[in-house]
């Protein structure tokens, strides 16, 4: 008698799935944003202050990303595996509504390795998604 659960299942979860741009609002064009996730401590302290962070974003990501971007304070969270302890730190989210993802994809990831040399940082951060955008 369970057996029908199974494939009945399957048939739901495949309607949630989102294969498709989104269905925009007038004035809306599908678009692919991207977050970047900067943590801001440098050996467990406050390593990269505003005027840091400021100067990284107008030499790195205003060259790169000229139409805008945005940036907002957040507060961040990870495991360090190699001391097994859970790391709290300020950071950074900078958000990027892409208008070419084949040309700006890889300068997402150029920003990010200019981050990780110039602060010492193992990692940054980056997810995107689809959404609509109007300007």
């Amino acid at each position: 008698m369970r057996l029908w659960i199974w494939p009945l299942l399957g048939v739901l979860l495949a309607g949630c799935v989102i294969t498709s741009d989104p269905e925009c609002p007038p004035g809306g064009r599908p678009r692919l944003v991207a977050e970047l996730l900067f943590g801001r401590n440098i050996n467990d302290r406050l390593g990269v202050s505003e005027g840091d962070f400021r100067a990284f974003t107008d030499h790195e990501v205003t060259p790169r990303f000229p139409a805008g971007f945005t940036v907002t304070d957040a507060r961040g969270q990870y495991c360090d595996s190699a001391r097994g302890v859970i790391v709290r730190e300020p950071s950074k989210v900078l958000m990027i509504v892409l208008e070419e993802p084949a040309r700006d994809l890889p300068r997402l990831a150029e920003i990010a390795e200019a981050y990780k040399r110039r602060f010492s940082q193992q990692a940054v951060g980056i997810v995107t998604r689809r959404a609509c955008a109007a300007f």
